[in-house]
């Protein structure tokens, strides 16, 4: 299995062994350039407001304020940034893209794509303590949850958030993973999008796989759309992995390919451009990130 291999770099996908922290709140004020009056008294403030999302429905925001966001930034980067995810988490990580995502289900028989609902809204305040009661102390783990979580969960929206969702799930992706191993099938997850594929039509496996993954997510504090956010598709349907054609091997939808060429042209013959010039670079950049620069149908 050359692609389990190159997703966990030949070892293991176990959760490690929990342990009690015994860092202070002294210790995350240096680690973090603040000091341990400051973190005491502050008190995160946040913006709340919900946006449209691309399926339909609304997602609900919760931005900090430029204060609290500064805070979350050095948590983010100096206590959250050293621990690297799970294998399987291609979210938020550096190193991982949609591209690396998409590529491990390319040409496969079956994509079975399951979504998680309200992802960080379920992912609750007292998981987020318990996780950083690993390495710190039970008053400093207290202020780093008082500080990461808004309103009983992970607000989406703070910059501390991706990456304490992939921590907390280490132990979702690894049952998932091992699971889907067991029984021939390819396993990752970018945030809420959980997808498996397998190189056959195997459909007792594919419900084993719905029924597990139903049953892990629970067990984590979740809940899947069921139907509007299950998808299985075959080879001869269209395959998608984090917006990525995979069919074959990852590629852009043909209608985004076609308007990017449009957009293009417009701009070679003189007309209004619809993109700013760093707008249009980024998406060159992507396209060729994905597609190698072969632009043919």
């Amino acid at each position: 299995m050359d692609w389990l291999r190159r997703l966990t770099g030949g070892r293991p996908s176990v959760e490690p062994e929990l342990s009690t922290g015994t860092a202070t709140i002294l210790d995350l004020a240096e680690r973090i350039d603040r000091s341990a009056d400051e973190l005491r008294s502050f008190v995160p403030a946040y913006r709340e407001f919900t946006i449209g999302k691309r399926g339909g429905g609304m997602r609900r925001i919760a931005a900090p304020d430029p204060a609290t966001r500064s805070l979350q930034r050095a948590i983010d980067r100096s206590v959250l940034g050293g621990s690297p995810a799970h294998p399987a988490a291609f979210g938020f990580e550096r190193g991982r893209s949609t591209v690396a995502h998409a590529r491990l289900h390319s040409g496969q028989a079956i994509v079975l794509r399951m979504d998680i609902q309200d992802f960080f809204g379920s992912t609750r305040a007292e998981r987020v303590r318990r996780y950083f009661r690993l390495n710190w102390d039970p008053s400093a783990a207290d202020m780093l949850a008082r500080l990461t979580t808004h309103a009983g969960s992970l607000p989406q929206g703070a910059p501390t958030s991706p990456k304490l969702s992939n921590h907390l799930n280490e132990r979702l992706d690894a049952r998932l993973l091992g699971f889907g191993v067991a029984r021939g099938a390819v396993y990752s997850r970018y945030a809420d999008d959980i997808t498996f594929s397998l190189s056959a039509d195997d459909g007792p496996t594919l419900h084993a796989l719905i029924r597990f993954t139903d049953k892990v997510v629970a067990e984590a504090g979740y809940r899947l759309h069921r139907r509007r956010k299950l998808h299985v598709r075959r080879r001869h349907e269209r395959q998608i992995v984090g917006g990525l054609v995979v069919n074959e091997r990852p590629r852009l939808p043909r209608e985004r390919r076609r308007w990017l060429r449009a957009v293009e042209h417009r701009i070679r013959i003189g007309g209004e451009a619809t993109l700013s010039a760093p707008q249009l670079a980024g998406w060159r950049a992507y396209r060729d990130m994905v597609e190698g620069g072969d632009q043919a149908e």
